[in-house]
């Protein structure tokens, strides 16, 4: 796939396991409240509700495994062109 991929989490569903920031530190971090948001390209905590940064290219296994492992189901990867899930909860 090499279309250009955004990712975002689902704060309410986050259960702060951190399982995302341990595949991909360089775009999930946990905050103080103890849930994981993603970060910006400059590394900046993105705590906006919805907030999307996106996928690097060399990352995207790592984000998609993240998707995968996550116990909250909250970790959502979506196409930029159409904003169609490609991998997460709501994934086809």
């Amino acid at each position: 796939m090499n279309e250009a991929l955004e990712v975002w989490i689902d704060q309410d569903l986050c259960t702060g396991d951190g399982i995302c920031v341990q595949y991909a530190p360089e775009v999930f971090e946990l905050d103080i409240d103890g849930l994981a948001y993603v970060k910006s390209a400059e590394d900046e905590l993105l705590q906006s509700p919805g907030a999307v940064t996106p996928v690097p290219l060399p990352l995207l296994q790592d984000i998609v495994d993240s998707a995968k492992d996550c116990p909250g189901d909250c970790i959502h990867v979506r196409r930029v062109s159409d904003s169609v899930e490609v991998y997460g909860p709501d994934a086809d």
